[in-house]
């Protein structure tokens, strides 16, 4: 009797049109993270994460996708938004970061003292977190990430393929294929 296994991939290929990525398009290595800004195992892997890309240099492409695990975290879903609504003014990463760094203050007042402190236009970031208008894509990740088989956060894809090993810097770089140093 042989038994098949099932190895989780990730349905979405990563698209500089629809996804939040850093490094070249042409990096042999592609790290997507399913994430929540409210889970405290991806505010750990952050920090890993940043080390990984500037010691790989060139050698990796990253992408970001929304995860919020709003059962658990009832800001998640919202900071995501938050996240989306920099995005929509070119400030992804910026914000990505401090929706990290303030991880247990993601309510209302906070997301726009985050807008403000990254001189984004306020008003317009406030009426699209009120209006939702970037709810459809945060679960438009979800959706992605639940058809690849992620059903916690935070979950890698090393080239495609979910990463279920450890996050700490070397696992990352061993199954991204890279012989980078880490610190």
């Amino acid at each position: 009797m042989s038994v098949t296994y099932w190895i989780p991939e990730l349905t979405l290929p990563v698209s500089p049109d629809r996804d939040h990525v850093r490094g070249p398009t042409d990096a042999p290595a592609e790290l997507v993270e399913y994430g929540d800004y409210e889970c405290p195992f991806c505010a750990a892997a952050y920090p890993i994460v940043e080390g990984l890309l500037v010691d790989a240099g060139d050698a990796i492409r990253f992408a970001f996708r929304h995860f919020p695990m709003s059962t658990v975290h009832p800001h998640a879903e919202r900071a995501a938004q938050a996240a989306e609504a920099a995005a929509a003014q070119g400030r992804f990463w910026p914000m990505h970061e401090l929706l990290f760094a303030n991880q247990h203050r993601l309510g209302d007042r906070d997301l726009l003292a985050y807008a403000r402190a990254l001189d984004l236009d306020v008003d317009r970031f406030a009426r699209e977190l009120a209006t939702r208008v970037h709810l459809g894509r945060v679960r438009e990740d979800l959706m992605s990430g639940v058809r690849s088989g992620v059903n916690g956060t935070p979950t890698f894809f090393t080239n495609g393929i979910r990463h279920d090993g450890s996050h700490d810097a070397r696992s990352l770089a061993k199954a991204l294929g890279l012989g980078v140093r880490t610190s």
